[in-house]
């Protein structure tokens, strides 16, 4: 019997197909996204750690907009020393508990540091022989070191000069004195400490002088976050101290001498890491010092001659040397050095630097007396310098009054010593022509101020002094007050002496200082006395 059901029906199959083993491709893109974002978050963590750890550029210290600007670079406090770098310190009393002293362990690695930072330059010792110090500085060089400290140092004016009138040609002075700490060292010392590594700007400096480099390095390396370490004996002037401690260097007092000083920082310079730094004929030194012939050459054309400090510390006149008769052959490049310390002159003929000369410890003189430093700078200078001159001191300190008196300038004897050449008539061959005088330096000593200035009044004949014996009258010293009157003199000084007179009894010695327009003045004023007063005496200068 058939079934009326008919056939049976196929069994319908399952038209799903198993999923895939993978996530959908939504979550696989979330999970990339958020894997980058982690690896960059990283990536820039470590990036920001290698910044902090690394010093910061020159470029980034002066150039950059955050906080105020100060000599072109940015009023930054340079971070306090921390306590660790003071571990090996140990304070003592000095002199009776009067001064306190600091006693630290520096290393010196001398100039192997300085001259590695400029692989260009091939130097294997401190002191380079004659035959090789061509090779140590070339135009090149002071070119990227004009390139590299032009944010961190003034570019001075280098203007016409009311002085020329009185000494018959064009006389343009080149204000280096404007820098902040008052002196061209500056810009050696800023390419020196830029051309560093980076661990030894971490690990720090040490100077042991109160010079103007000392000065320059204090700042610089302050500026620049480079810990910087002066010591100074105990004689250096407070205010030397002072200054140094508020450019940002730690100032210690050693020994009674410099050469204490040194000789006790070179000491310590051998048992740490902090390079142990001195004035040398580096050319990396040299070529930051030649960037003032390059700023000369721009800003005066057509120049005949310039002239330049010498003495000991030929530097500034041979780097700026080597700038001037690379851009100009024709230019003259004169240097000029103190008759009572004739170290150059004396270096150059002998062919070898002098070390045994004699020099002077007082504060007047500062880097006119020093001692010739180098080998590589007397090289140059005895290639390139067409002539060196020696002036006295009193041709110093009337050029120091002319420049006070024209420019309002207060300078040194290393500043006003260029001039000092034409004061005295050494250089009758650049009358009617073109010439800049460098003035490389401004820091002069307070106390010395008002003696530099009265010493030069009298050296000028401006301020004489005489005696004269008049009687015990009434009125006789009232017709003495009328000649000057009539002649014009200004008393500055007028004293009596009736005591130890040795002339006749009832008469009295009286002695004046006053003050004429000049020579001519003084002579005429003298006649006229001499005249009245048959035994009055002049006091010589």
């Amino acid at each position: 019997m058939v079934s009326p059901q008919g056939p049976p029906r196929a069994r319908p199959t399952d038209m799903t197909t198993p999923g895939p083993l993978l996530p959908p491709y939504g979550v696989v893109v979330g999970v990339l996204l958020h894997l980058v974002v982690y690896l960059v978050t990283v990536l820039y963590r470590d990036d920001n750690k290698i910044k902090k750890q690394d010093a910061p550029a020159l470029c980034d210290l002066h150039c950059c907009k955050d906080g105020p600007v100060r000599n072109g670079l940015i009023g930054q406090k340079p971070p306090s020393i921390s306590p660790e770098r003071l571990k090996d310190f140990g304070e003592e009393d000095y002199l009776n508990g009067d001064v306190k002293t600091w006693e630290m362990k520096i290393v010196n690695h001398n100039e192997e540091l300085l001259r590695d930072a400029l692989s260009r330059i091939p130097q294997s010792s401190s002191r380079t022989s004659l035959s090789s110090c061509n090779k140590l500085i070339r135009f090149e060089d002071i070119s990227a070191a004009a390139f590299k400290i032009q944010c961190g140092v003034q570019k001075t004016p280098c203007m016409y000069s009311r002085l020329s009138k009185q000494y018959g040609m064009d006389i343009y002075l080149k204000k280096e004195f404007l820098q902040y700490t008052g002196s061209v060292k500056e810009r050696g010392v800023l390419y020196l400490l830029t051309s560093l590594p980076q661990d030894q700007q971490r690990k720090g400096v040490i100077v042991a002088s109160d010079s103007n480099f000392s000065m320059a390095v204090a700042y610089h390396a302050s500026e620049l976050r480079i810990p910087v370490f002066v010591i100074m004996s105990t004689s250096t002037s407070p205010a030397r101290v002072k200054m140094c401690r508020e450019y940002g260097a730690m100032v210690i007092s050693y020994g009674t001498t410099a050469k204490d000083s040194q000789t006790h920082a070179r000491r310590l310079a051998q048992e740490n890491g902090y390079l142990y730094l001195e004035e040398e004929d580096s050319a990396v030194y040299l070529s930051g010092l030649g960037t003032v012939g390059l700023e000369v050459y721009e800003q005066v054309p057509k120049l005949d001659a310039v002239i330049f400090p010498a003495g000991g510390h030929c530097g500034l006149l041979a780097g700026s040397a080597a700038a001037l008769k690379h851009l100009n052959p024709h230019i003259s490049v004169i240097g000029v050095e103190s008759d009572s310390f004739p170290v150059l002159q004396q270096s150059l003929k002998a062919g070898h630097p002098i070390e045994d000369q004699a020099c002077s410890n007082h504060d007047f003189y500062g880097d006119v007396s020093g001692l010739c430093f180098g080998s590589n700078s007397l090289q140059l200078t005895g290639n390139l310098v067409d002539k060196v001159v020696a002036v006295r001191e009193e041709d110093i300190l009337i050029s120091m009054l002319r420049l006070l008196e024209y420019e309002r300038a207060t300078v040194d004897a290393d500043g006003a010593i260029g001039l000092a050449a034409l004061v005295a008539g050494k250089l009758p061959e650049l009358k009617g022509k073109r010439v800049a005088i460098v003035i490389c330096s401004g820091n002069l000593e307070l106390h010395l101020l008002q003696q530099c200035i009265a010493r030069a009044l009298t050296l000028d004949n401006r301020v004489c002094r005489f005696s004269l014996v008049l009687s015990d009258c009434p009125g006789d010293i009232s017709k003495l007050l009328e000649i000057l009157a009539r002649e014009e003199a200004r008393v500055l000084d007028i004293k009596q002496e009736q005591t130890f007179v040795t002339s006749e009894l009832f008469t009295v010695e009286v002695t004046c200082t006053v003050e004429t327009r000049d020579k001519t003045h003084t002579a005429q004023l003298r006649n006229t006395l001499l005249e009245r007063y048959p035994t009055a005496a002049w006091t010589e200068r």
